[in-house]
């Protein structure tokens, strides 16, 4: 388990733990009580002032994937092994994967906020820490991991396997107006504090596995930027080298981080747009976190342009009498699985030190209200949101119901389709005089771990908050 926490060391703070992409609740876009839709859309004013409780004003912490933790892991003796172990059989594991298994995952905690009607408009001031981790993982890489060779000779091809990590702190200031009585307008700029940063991409890989050797061929590179971060080579290690082109391989175990703390600077901005087109029909429009991030101590590293021979993946021993280090046991498997990753990801150090900018994921969300005529207080929503950030873009369709029966308590449900599959949402939300109250899901969870990790799908989001209300309603 030491080798996996030594290789996202650069992913730092909470992305290590559940490595998406998204801002405020998506099931409260509709919602006008919801005092977090500025989130989703900078033109969306409050229909209050308010301030949050420090650290409880909005938690939204989610995963998104085609694939879940029960794809990995599987029971046996009242235990859980990886599918790695021997006693796993190929089709039963191969059988729950697709061909571009996707994992996002997101923490979005806000430690402070406050909005405030002044200066023609609403305004709002966030300080957010941020954290999106995103992963795209080949089929044929773990068909390669399990099955090894079928023959004589056996080739692999794999394209596009990588992660992105970026863990930020930011500041945002937002403004939004009312145009004329059809039109809104609002922006946001944040200010970034960057904390750590990581970008491994193997573009194509190949592999050919034949009787006397396993020769690996691929074009890969890796940034990882955090402050303090060191990465040595072996042979500034003082490992024994078996050849001089291993001289400036990464030594793995031997990574650590010296005084952490800022790592980069960065700017963003978001625009949005609402515009009713009849008094039943609103459309709206937002760009999110379009900016970048410029990282300081960045260090880089890419893989050989020949061939490097590899061991293989090795099945794990069935029986043993170790009692607790029995290398059945889960970490010990997680553990020598990380330790062939290390060598099966091979990688050299060609910058150290070096400054790096990068950009952020960007998010576009498009979205139609429609109230209904016979019952004004019930509204239809339709909300596109599309992922901008290249191979780990995804899209999402919702369609929602929202109701607010009296004047201090909303609610809607909905079902979304999107690049990870289907989902149902909700969000109960109680902003009487005085404070706001939210607890929500864009997806519902369905079985989980004890650590509440989806076990069969990965999309699972839990959203709550409470913030201090103040002022007429506007």
């Amino acid at each position: 388990m030491k080798k996996i926490h030594k290789l996202l060391t650069v992913a730092a703070v909470a992305g290590s733990c559940l490595t998406v992409s998204a801002q405020a609740l998506h099931s409260g876009y509709f919602l006008e009580g919801y005092s977090y839709r500025h989130q989703l859309n900078p033109a969306f004013a409050g229909e209050r002032n308010y301030i949050s409780i420090p650290a409880l004003g909005n938690i939204n912490i989610g995963t998104q994937g085609n694939i879940g933790v029960g794809t990995f892991l599987f029971p046996q003796n009242d235990q859980l092994t990886t599918f790695m172990h021997s006693s796993i059989s190929g089709e039963e594991f191969l059988s729950g994967l697709k061909d571009n298994n996707r994992i996002n995952a997101n923490i979005n905690l806000t430690l402070l906020s406050a909005g405030f009607h002044a200066w023609g408009g609403f305004n709002t001031v966030d300080i957010n820490l941020r954290s999106n981790t995103s992963m795209n993982l080949p089929y044929d890489l773990f068909t390669f991991m399990k099955m090894g060779m079928t023959g004589n000779e056996t080739h692999y091809h794999m394209e596009n396997l990588g992660i992105e990590s970026n863990n930020y702190v930011e500041l945002a200031f937002g403004h939004s107006r009312k145009i004329n009585d059809k039109l809104n307008v609002g922006g946001k700029l944040k200010f970034l504090l960057g904390g750590a940063n990581l970008s491994m991409k193997m573009t194509e890989m190949d592999v050919t596995m034949a009787q006397d050797k396993w020769m690996v061929r691929a074009n890969g590179e890796m940034n990882a930027s955090l402050k303090g971060l060191m990465m040595p080579t072996k042979e500034e290690s003082g490992r024994k080298l078996d050849n001089p082109s291993q001289r400036d391989l990464i030594d793995w175990d031997n990574i650590d981080v010296d005084s952490p703390g800022l790592g980069g600077f960065g700017m963003a901005i978001d625009l949005g747009a609402t515009y009713k087109i009849m008094d039943d029909l609103t459309l709206s429009a937002a760009l999110l976190d379009f900016g970048f991030i410029s990282w300081n101590n960045t260090i880089k590293a890419a893989t050989s342009n020949s061939a490097w021979e590899f061991d293989g993946f090795k099945n794990i021993a069935v029986d043993s009498e170790l009692g607790d280090d029995d290398p059945n046991s889960l970490n010990s498997q997680l553990d020598a699985i990380g330790k062939d990753l290390e060598d099966y990801a091979s990688f050299h150090r060609t910058e150290n030190g070096v400054k790096r900018t990068a950009m952020l994921g960007a998010t576009l969300n498009i979205g139609a209200e429609y109230a209904f005529p016979l019952y004004n207080k019930l509204h239809f929503g339709f909300l596109s949101s599309t992922r901008i950030n290249g191979k780990y873009s995804w899209s999402e369709g919702r369609i929602s119901a929202n109701v607010a029966p009296i004047k201090w308590f909303d609610a809607g449900v909905n079902y979304a389709i999107s690049s990870f599959g289907s989902s149902f949402g909700w969000l109960l939300n109680f902003h009487p005089r005085g404070f706001n109250f939210f607890i929500g899901m864009d997806h519902l969870m369905g079985k989980v771990t004890p650590q509440f990790i989806p076990v069969k799908s990965g999309n699972m989001n839990v959203s709550l908050g409470f913030n201090v209300t103040f002022g007429d309603r506007k």
